[in-house]
């Protein structure tokens, strides 16, 4: 299990981050090999589910996600949302904060409980490693590289 918190600061006013970072069809387009089918229709809201597969031929996996809280920001109160992970290789959870900051700018936080089913343990601090960095990129590209790490 490997648990982790992301923050980055961005120009991009609120709701724009949060329709940014929520719009799951875009994660595939920050997220190397990976391509993302939402299968429920729009718009986002609990109960939307979507899968992330991942990978190369016999080497994919797929990551499936069902928001399971689903509160856009509104009247100055953060967004915040949370995906729970169904998949039978990846499991977990997603949070997904987006909070005004300064004079129309946003701070996100990212926080995520990633399991990955029959990993050792001491697989921790490497996957813990790699999903930072992963993930952290993933912001950078989803906020338009206006995000600033703040971990």
């Amino acid at each position: 299990m490997v648990l982790f918190l992301l923050e980055r600061l961005s120009p991009l006013p609120v709701d724009r981050a949060w329709r940014l970072l929520t719009d799951w069809s875009r994660h595939a387009d920050v997220v190397p090999l990976t391509r993302v089918t939402v299968r429920t229709p729009p718009p986002t809201g609990e109960g939307t589910v979507f899968v992330a597969r991942s990978g190369v031929g016999p080497l994919a996996f797929d990551d499936s996600m069902e928001v399971t809280l689903w509160q856009p920001p509104e009247a100055g109160a953060p967004g915040k949302c949370r995906l729970v992970k169904r998949g039978s290789f990846v499991t977990g959870w997603a949070e997904i904060e987006v909070h005004p900051y300064g004079d129309g700018a946003s701070r996100t936080v990212w926080r995520e409980d990633l399991r990955v089913r029959w990993l050792p343990g001491p697989f921790d601090r490497p996957l813990a490693w790699t999903a930072r960095r992963m993930f952290g990129r993933a912001m950078d590209g989803l906020l338009g590289d206006d995000g600033r790490r703040t971990d």
